[in-house]
C-alpha cells in the first residue's frame, strides 16, 4: 500500500508541475500577436503564441491530414505552405477542417486564395514521436501525420519549425475549431485517483481479512 500511495503522490506532484505549465501556456496565448520573421526561428519561442504573417500560398504543396474528426464526421485538416513576404522561406498554415468525400480516393476541393494574404493564428510545434503502420503514410498529398523533416524533404521547401493554426477567416469554407493548449493536468490527476483507489482497496481487503482472522481465533 505504501508503494501505491507513493505513486499517487508522485502523480499529484506531476499535476502540480503541469498546472504551472498550463498557466504559462494560457499567459502566452493571451499575449499580443508577434510577427513571424523571414529568419529561422526557435520554435520554443513561438509555441502557443498568437502569431501573424503575410505572404502567398503555394497550393501545389498542400497536404491533407487524414482521419480528423469534427462533430462525428471524418475529414481532413488542410495544410498549405505560405511563402513569407520578401523571402524564399515558408511557414505551414493549418487552414482548417473539411469533410471527406464518400469515395476516399476523391479529395475534397478546397479553394485557396491566389493573392497576398494576411494570416493570424496560433503557433504549434508538430510532434516527431508518432506511430505509423507504413513509411508511405509520410508521402503524397494524404498523410496520417505531419513531420516537418519529411515535409521539407518531399516538398523541397524551406519551412519554419512551426505550424500556424489559422484563426483569421477568409471565405474558403473550412472549419476552424482549435483545441486550447493543454499541459495534461487531468491525465496526472486521473492516474493519482487510480493509485489512491488501489490503496484504499488494499486497505479494505487487509481489514476484512484481519477481522475474519480475529473472529476465527475468538471462537
Amino acid at each position: 500500500m505504501a508503494v501505491t500511495l507513493s505513486l499517487a503522490n508522485w502523480q499529484l506532484g506531476r499535476a502540480a508541475e503541469k498546472a504551472g505549465k498550463q498557466e504559462s501556456l494560457e499567459k502566452r496565448a493571451n499575449e499580443p500577436a508577434v510577427r513571424v520573421p523571414v529568419t529561422v526561428i526557435d520554435a520554443a519561442d513561438f509555441e502557443f503564441r498568437t502569431v501573424e504573417v503575410s505572404g502567398r500560398f503555394e497550393p501545389r504543396h498542400t497536404i491533407y491530414l487524414d482521419n480528423k474528426i469534427s462533430a462525428g464526421k471524418v475529414g481532413f485538416e488542410i495544410v498549405t505552405p505560405l511563402r513569407i513576404d520578401e523571402s524564399g522561406r515558408y511557414v505551414l498554415i493549418n487552414r482548417g477542417w473539411v469533410a471527406a468525400n464518400r469515395k476516399r480516393s476523391e479529395l475534397p476541393v478546397v479553394a485557396t486564395p491566389s493573392g497576398r494574404v494576411f494570416i493570424t493564428g496560433t503557433a504549434v510545434v508538430p510532434g516527431n514521436k508518432i506511430l505509423e503502420l507504413s513509411e508511405q503514410t509520410g508521402e503524397g498529398a494524404i498523410r496520417q501525420n505531419l513531420v516537418l523533416d519529411r515535409y521539407r524533404e518531399s516538398s523541397g521547401l524551406d519551412v519554419q519549425p512551426i505550424v500556424i493554426q489559422q484563426t483569421s477567416a477568409p471565405d474558403d469554407g473550412l472549419l476552424r475549431r482549435w483545441a486550447r493548449p493543454d499541459a495534461g493536468i487531468a491525465k496526472h490527476q486521473g492516474y493519482a485517483f487510480q493509485w489512491f483507489a488501489l490503496a484504499l482497496t488494499i486497505l479494505v481487503i487487509y481489514l476484512v481479512l484481519n477481522v475474519k482472522k480475529c473472529s476465527i481465533e475468538a471462537e
